[in-house]
């Protein structure tokens, strides 16, 4: 018989009685080790705690909370934070809110004021009578000296000027009478001191060389030397309104606002010879204001930057009503007052930086150029801070404040606020653009 021929592939079934093992459809064990699994999850773990890193701090960190009353006031100085409460004067640390000193103080003032090294602390005056200045260390707290008459300070000069005030809107230590004596603020005796037969506006004249000027009721204005009160020039001023801001040191030019024939006009006048400047027509001009190196003239039309030893326009925005330096910052109004900010501005361009609509900038001084600006949403109110930074055009959320926070002021790194629950709180803070 002959033998079957197929033509494609052949298939033999050997079964499972030729040694295929039946785990092989059906497992009946594990096929890995059974210290895989943990170890892998182990693995997973320190890779992740490897990566991330520590958590990330908080941006803002309780510094120090003391007691404060609603009418009692502090002060930002130079690393230091002082209080007046009832009956204690306190110097507190920003750095880590330690005690520097405390000494009982039971005259209250309104406002606690430095200068020259000093805390010049002038008590309430309720009456006529002059109170005086006391002078107290700001490293110690010991009494220093104390003069009969108002101690006033002035940027741009450690020394310090004892005045007899004038009740006028002038404003406090602007319009004096008799006589103003320059004072060494380490032992509290005068210098050199000049008489003011009837009244006149006394106004600092920084620069390289500190200076003081004196315009008098009879228009005549006297320069001197701060340090060695020599008389460096004097001429006749317009006749003008001399308000608290008018005239106004800008640069190295003594801008005045004044009437003209038949308009208002600006006149500017070299700090060092009192030599005119320019002098043009401004009808429109209410208020003269600092602008970074320029001028700014705001009135009903807007503003108008001008550079003041020439008078030569460098930007105007009509849409804008005021505008307030904070440092480096120009911080530009849509209305006559400071209640509706709506840009920081380059002052020398007058560009817009940063949209700032609904904040308010926070008073006082930060680090690596920022500004803190606060913002009131909600019940309650509640109270969010934000960082505006070089580079950036809007504020950066920074945190939200505790319910009832207001009022607050910063220092490089702290922001310090009070509370409706009677305290003061310092936070340390850390903005996103310096973390690491």
């Amino acid at each position: 018989m002959g033998a079957d021929t197929y033509d494609g592939p052949v298939v033999i079934d050997l079964g499972l009685e030729r040694g295929e093992p039946e785990s092989y459809h059906r497992p009946g064990r594990r096929t890995t080790s059974p210290w895989f699994g943990p170890a892998l999850v182990v693995l997973l773990v320190l890779f992740g705690v490897t990566t991330a890193g520590p958590p990330s701090r908080p941006p803002l960190a309780e510094v120090l909370r003391v007691a404060i009353g609603p009418g009692d006031p502090y002060a930002v100085d130079d690393g230091r934070l002082l209080i007046q409460t009832t009956g204690r004067l306190s110097s507190y640390q920003l750095a880590d809110g330690g005690l520097r000193w405390q000494i009982q103080q039971h005259q209250p003032v309104y406002r606690l004021r430095t200068g020259g090294g000093k805390l010049l602390l002038r008590p309430w005056n309720v009456g006529r009578e002059e109170t005086g200045t006391t002078a107290i260390s700001l490293d110690t707290g010991t009494r220093e000296w104390h003069n009969d008459r108002n101690v006033v300070s002035f940027p741009g000069t450690a020394l310090l000027f004892a005045v007899e005030g004038v009740r006028s809107t002038s404003g406090i230590g602007r319009r004096v009478q008799n006589e103003v004596e320059v004072i060494d603020p380490a032992v509290g005796l005068a210098r050199w001191r000049v008489h003011v037969p009837n009244t006149a506006v006394l106004l600092s004249v920084p620069g390289s060389m500190s200076r003081i000027m004196l315009l008098r009721d009879d228009q005549t204005a006297d320069l001197y030397d701060v340090p060695t009160g020599a008389h460096l020039a004097s001429r006749t001023f317009p006749v003008a309104d001399y308000d608290p801001e008018n005239p106004v040191v800008i640069g190295d030019a003594v801008l005045l606002r004044h009437p003209g024939r038949g308009s208002v006009k600006v006149s500017a006048y070299d700090t060092a010879t009192l030599r005119e400047l320019w002098s043009v027509r401004a009808p429109s001009t209410q208020r003269i204001r600092p602008c970074g190196e320029l001028a700014c003239l705001i009135g009903p039309a807007g503003i108008r930057a001008v550079d003041p030893e020439s008078g030569v326009e460098s930007w105007r925005r009509p849409g804008w009503r005021a505008v307030e330096q904070y440092g480096n910052w120009l911080i530009a109004y849509s209305t006559d007052g400071t209640s509706d900010p709506v840009a920081v501005v380059d002052p020398a361009t007058g560009r817009v930086l940063a949209d700032v609509t609904g904040w308010r900038p926070v008073a006082g001084t930060t680090a690596d150029g920022e500004l803190l600006v606060t913002r009131e949403i909600g019940p309650g109110p509640r109270t969010m801070v934000a960082v505006v930074a070089p580079g950036l055009d809007r504020p950066r959320l920074l945190a939200d404040l505790p319910p009832g926070t207001g009022d607050c002021r910063s220092a490089p790194d702290r922001l310090v606020c009070r509370s409706m629950y009677g305290e003061l709180i310092v936070w340390a803070y850390r903005t996103s653009t310096r973390a690491g």
